[in-house]
């Protein structure tokens, strides 16, 4: 399990974390939410031990990550611009790899060389950027790492070589709990991969859960009435978002299915739809409660 207990980072007089706490179970997969400049990218370096907190712990297996040669030779970064020594081909990466991380699989290396059809003798600089990010998953998972963490990590790739590296990142969660932290902006990608998810912004967590409490959390309502109704209906109910378009109400809100169903039904409704809603929509309207600027999604 990753923990992460009241983590404060700052760079010079720039706050970036404020008091992260989070949770992330082993053999889980975590998606890491947030709008521009939020600190996820930072929360990711101190997980990983790249960068250190100012105040606060994280810790894997309840030892702490910074400098720990022994978690580091388990875990794997990948940023949002993979790096490689300059000039080195995907052979002499691969070999570099191997040296550091004990449980590189050289079978599995040449297996994914097959299903990659990429050139082992080319220098990495040479090929374009999705390519080297396929280097750079192709690398990753043969160096079997305990812990994946990864920054954007499906840019750049056409959706077949997608589909590929996520397939292999699930059976890998599968087969070996190995646990996996993904910061992207694609929340359609995140949705369809996640096990739990945490939302940051501005530095500070504005909620983590289980993918399906949250969607089962939430509910888009469309409701219609023979009669004019006063917004008394909504008092008892925590409403997100609300607009009226014509004689049809589109709402988002907060809670269970079967308490909305209960309010919304004593006002006689003759058309009362609860909709499911996206991570993308969810995400939207959470950004849009703590006012940050989106546009209107309701379609």
């Amino acid at each position: 399990m990753i923990q992460i207990q009241d983590v404060h980072k700052k760079f010079e007089k720039d706050v970036v974390l404020q008091d992260i706490s989070l949770q992330i179970r082993s053999g889980s997969i975590y998606g890491l939410l947030g709008s521009n400049g939020a600190g996820k990218t930072t929360l990711l370096k101190i997980m990983s031990g790249i960068i250190r907190q100012n105040s606060g712990h994280v810790q894997i297996e309840e030892n702490d990550v910074y400098e720990n040669i022994d978690l580091k030779e388990r875990m794997i970064f990948i940023p949002d611009v993979p790096f490689f020594f300059s000039h080195y081909t995907v052979k002499q990466m691969a070999n570099f790899y191997q040296d550091i991380y004990p449980n590189w699989n050289q079978e599995r290396f040449e297996q994914m060389r097959q299903l990659l059809d990429l050139e082992v003798d080319r220098k990495i600089h040479r090929f374009s950027k999705g390519m080297q990010r396929q280097v750079a998953f192709w690398l990753a998972l043969c160096a079997m790492p305990d812990y994946l963490i990864l920054d954007e990590p499906f840019d750049g790739l056409d959706p077949v070589i997608r589909k590929k590296i996520r397939s292999w990142i699930i059976q890998d969660v599968a087969e070996r709990e190995m646990t996996v932290i993904i910061s992207s902006h694609n929340l359609r990608e995140v949705e369809d991969i996640c096990d739990a998810v945490g939302i940051i912004h501005r530095g500070q967590l504005m909620l983590e859960k289980d993918l399906d409490d949250l969607k089962s959390d939430i509910h888009k309502v469309q409701l219609a009435f023979r009669q004019e109704r006063s917004d008394q209906m909504f008092e008892n109910l925590d409403v997100v978002y609300k607009e009226k378009r014509g004689s049809v109400y589109v709402c988002i809100i907060r809670g269970e299915y079967e308490d909305i169903e209960e309010q919304i039904a004593q006002f006689d409704p003759v058309v009362f739809d609860i909709l499911p809603l996206t991570l993308e929509e969810i995400f939207v309207y959470e950004m849009e409660g703590v006012g940050y600027a989106v546009d209107n999604i309701l379609l």
